[in-house]
């Protein structure tokens, strides 16, 4: 279990993650003059040196070498780089459009998609509340297209890409930093190549929309990478249960930023929507704490059964090397008296044994 301390400077990293996350679209909103696949193309470049950077501070270097040499796990990563290209421009897109409020819901669903998933691709077995969290959240897309005579495919685009890219990182096996790394080496000469041709063209926000616009860019890099770290500096410290509960923070930052700064509209079919989402995520999560506190109950009654049995067992074995000793001592006394008669049949004086083996 970890201190009480370790876990509060967890819950802060893992406040501080979630709302720079929840928080991503007033950064891409300042930069609404470029283009998005211009600001998707400065978010990988300048997320290769801090990634870098970070890799030469903890000095993790000794991952690369055998990554290189295994042909399908660099496949993997090449496949997360694609899915979480499309993840990233479909959400600065969203933003800039106006659907602030859709991409929110995209990462509020994400959850029972990654369910979904698991079921139909790891064939894993869901609990009851599960199958009716998944069942519930359906229903909620259901309602939504029928209120908006479409589907809401922005919601599902940003809910399918992250859960697929979660789905192909489980087949790489790389710690977050070390996955950020690759997939952004693999991003970096496409992303370059795409900001020269701009450039050429005379249609480069960097170049032509000042030092403040080149910053904000710039920028970019910084804003993806260290939610990433406080992520993980989280993780390390609490349970799965509360990451998983606080994963929901971010998209409740991006609801609120799309009610109250970006004044989308939220008309009585789209919160009936969201309602239903929010009983999905409701169920999901009592149900993870109930299984959470049962395997929890489990563990402490098996150590408490392992420790009883300790217990015994040492009891026993002392019990056991007092014995022993007694039979030692009853041993030795009849071994003196044994040599004591021996030697008053001879006739001669009593010979004690020495620790030697002799006698005296």
């Amino acid at each position: 279990m970890q201190p009480r301390s370790d876990q509060r400077v967890g819950l802060a990293y893992g406040f501080a993650a979630y709302t720079m996350w929840g928080l991503l679209p007033l950064y891409w909103h300042l930069l609404g003059a470029a283009s998005p696949s211009e600001i998707l193309a400065h978010r990988m470049v300048w997320s290769l040196p801090v990634a870098v950077l970070l890799l030469a501070v903890l000095r993790r270097w000794s991952w690369i070498g055998p990554l290189l040499r295994q042909p399908r796990r660099l496949g993997l990563i090449l496949v997360c780089a694609l899915v979480i290209s499309a993840n990233w421009f479909l959400y600065i897109w969203s933003v800039n459009a106006g659907h602030v409020l859709e991409a929110s819901l995209g990462y509020f669903i994400n959850p029972l998609v990654s369910i979904a998933f698991g079921v139909l691709v790891l064939r894993e077995r869901l609990r009851p509340l599960q199958w009716t969290a998944v069942g519930v959240g359906f229903l909620a897309v259901v309602v939504m297209t029928a209120a908006y005579g479409k589907v809401p495919w922005i919601a599902l685009g940003l809910a399918f890409s992250f859960a697929t890219y979660g789905l192909v990182k489980k087949g790489i096996k790389l710690d977050g930093i070390e996955g950020f790394s690759a997939e952004t080496a693999l991003q970096l000469l496409p992303a370059l190549g795409f900001l020269v041709f701009l450039a050429l063209h005379g249609e480069s926000s960097f170049t032509t929309g000042g030092v403040g616009r080149a910053l904000l860019l710039s920028g970019c890099g910084i804003a993806t990478a260290v939610p990433l770290i406080c992520f993980g500096a989280s993780a390390v410290r609490l349970p799965l249960t509360t990451i998983g509960m606080m994963q929901y923070l971010a998209p409740s930052f991006q609801f609120v930023l799309g009610l109250t700064v970006f004044h989308e509209r939220m008309p009585p079919e789209r919160w009936a929507g969201f309602a239903l989402v929010w009983a999905a995520l409701t169920v999901l999560t009592w149900d993870a704490l109930r299984t959470a506190r049962r395997a929890r109950t489990a563990l402490a009654d098996a150590a408490a059964r392992a420790g009883g049995a300790a217990a015994a067992g040492a009891v026993q074995a002392v019990e056991a090397d007092r014995a022993a000793a007694a039979e030692k001592d009853k041993a030795a006394e009849a071994e003196r008296a044994a040599a004591a008669a021996a030697a008053r049949h001879a006739g001669g004086p009593t010979a004690t044994p020495r620790s030697d083996g002799l006698t005296r």
